[in-house]
């Protein structure tokens, strides 16, 4: 399969909890996580499972996170 997406985080799932509509899904991608929301259905039609291996592709204009102690 070929993507036009650059940015891939290879890394192994942690953590999949699912409610009605979506899953939240926590991959461990060296020293760090990548958490993401995806629905309900995707998870189950991809059968993601904690100790899973799988690739958070990343394709967005930004991403931005901000608190308080980031101002001065």
């Amino acid at each position: 399969m070929k993507l036009s997406t650059r940015n891939r985080l290879p890394g192994t799932i942690t953590e999949v909890v699912k409610d009605d509509v979506a899953a939240k899904v926590t991959l461990q991608v060296g020293d760090n996580h990548v958490v993401a929301l995806i629905t309900r259905e995707s998870c189950d039609e991809l059968g993601l499972e904690a100790g899973m291996r799988a690739t958070a592709l990343v394709k967005a204009t930004d991403v931005m996170v901000l608190t308080d102690e980031g101002l001065a």
